[in-house]
């Protein structure tokens, strides 16, 4: 409905008089029902910082669309969230979904680890709730759904993903990996792996495998020496021992915050020698409370991380933003996957026929074509045949006087990386 500004000539002629209509009250129009959000992330346990951060962003989103006017296309809707802790237990993500579906959550949104959203999936896809991922890389997720409707032993997809695959960070970390050795005019000979093996790093180290393998770069990786840990482990002096002897010149870790909590120190304690560690993307190398506790360890630690674009004005005044209510902690990965995932889910309710209609909303989301994200993106945001957005890539990050930075590709770098690291 259009409104129009009430003037002198509109006054007088469509009242009685001026005092009645000061006398008496403005007709309004009903407020809209708000549009419940599932969002479900570890807000406790050792993956709760990032969880937490996820939280912040997705909560800092829709107070930013709720006070932009809602969702205009449907009078204003407000977006209302409902939120879910894993508590960085897998099986919680079915827990804490069905328990938001059962309190009105029309969309779901999580969950960080690949392990609680896979759990997710189960929930979106029997009761028809569309899901749509902000962090979870495992490409099973949304694939296993893909073939599933396609075999006809499903009717449609409900699960979407705005977040790399597995097997994307694998393809763009041997892309970067070969770009910067050869930026620093070194070919590492001897490129250790290693890797938690919960769902997520099982399914980051195949990724990175078998880009390895498909590229046959200049570099070597020592594909038969890879060192797997448990996840979430007590120790990890013996799988040190392990990389140590392989002397690796760089050692390239997929890690959880815990287990970097443990490799990085024992790394040092072993004076285990290498040019430098360089991560094929993974979470416990550039968050806040990382670098708090691991400091020196984690200084010149390089990873492929989805990252935001801080040369967009729009990410820089967030970040600021999200400094201040977050106690000084960075916008970064986490919080800005949570964040973005908030308006594409906004711009598919704008777009849907109908928002009492899952398949109209999952009809919606097959069709975005989000440009308006704060990320780094290889263009629009939008989904292909399996529910990925293809588009969504990682940028190198390095950790250089306590701060993560872009280093690179070159068009998204902030500062020039520091490789092989200066030695002690």
């Amino acid at each position: 409905m259009t409104q129009h500004a009430l003037t002198r000539r509109t006054f007088l002629t469509t009242t009685v008089g001026g005092a009645a209509l000061v006398a008496a009250p403005r007709v309004l129009r009903a407020q809209p029902k708000s549009f419940k959000i599932a969002a479900v992330h570890p807000v406790t346990g050792p993956l709760a910082e990032p969880g937490q951060a996820c939280r912040l962003g997705a909560q800092l989103a829709v107070e930013a669309v709720n006070a932009a006017g809602g969702v205009k296309g449907k009078g204003g809707l407000q977006l209302e969230l409902l939120t879910g802790d894993t508590q960085s237990k897998p099986e919680n993500g079915r827990l804490e979904s069905e328990r938001l579906v059962n309190q009105g959550a029309q969309m779901l949104m999580g969950s960080f680890d690949s392990g609680s959203t896979a759990a997710m999936v189960s929930v979106a896809q029997q009761k028809r709730v569309p899901f749509l991922i902000d962090i979870a890389a495992a490409d099973p997720i949304t694939a296993n759904v893909a073939k599933a409707v396609k075999d006809g032993q499903q009717k449609l997809q409900y699960v979407y993903r705005n977040f790399p695959t597995g097997s994307s960070f694998g393809r763009k970390a041997v892309q970067y990996f070969t770009e910067i050795f050869a930026e620093a005019k070194l070919t590492p000979k001897r490129v250790a792996l290693m890797y938690c093996n919960d769902l997520f790093g099982v399914n980051q180290s195949r990724g990175f495998l078998a880009a390895y393998k498909a590229a046959k770069p200049a570099w070597t990786l020592l594909e038969d020496d890879v060192i797997p840990w448990p996840e979430p482990p007590s120790d990890l002096s013996t799988e040190v021992s392990k990389l140590k002897a392989l002397r690796p010149d760089v050692i390239a870790p997929i890690t959880r915050p815990a287990s970097a909590q443990l490799l990085l120190p024992e790394i040092r304690k072993q004076r285990v020698e290498y040019l430098g560690i360089v991560g094929p993307g993974s979470p416990g190398l550039y968050e806040a409370g990382q670098i708090a506790v691991l400091k020196d360890d984690l200084e010149y630690v390089m990873a492929s991380n989805p990252w935001p674009n801080f040369r967009n004005p729009k990410t820089q005044r967030l970040a600021e933003d999200y400094q201040k209510r977050s106690n000084g902690r960075l916008f970064d990965t986490n919080s800005g996957y949570s964040y973005d995932a908030i308006f594409i889910i906004a711009d598919v309710l704008e777009r849907a026929a109908k928002l009492d209609d899952p398949d109209a909303i999952v009809e919606a989301l097959q069709k975005t074509h989000y440009t308006g994200g704060l990320m780094q993106y290889g263009g629009p945001i939008h989904f292909n045949e399996v529910g990925d957005n293809p588009n969504a890539i990682p940028t190198m990050i390095q950790v250089l006087k306590s701060k993560p930075v872009a280093v690179w590709p070159k068009e998204a770098a902030l500062q020039k990386f520091v490789f092989p690291r200066p030695k002690a």
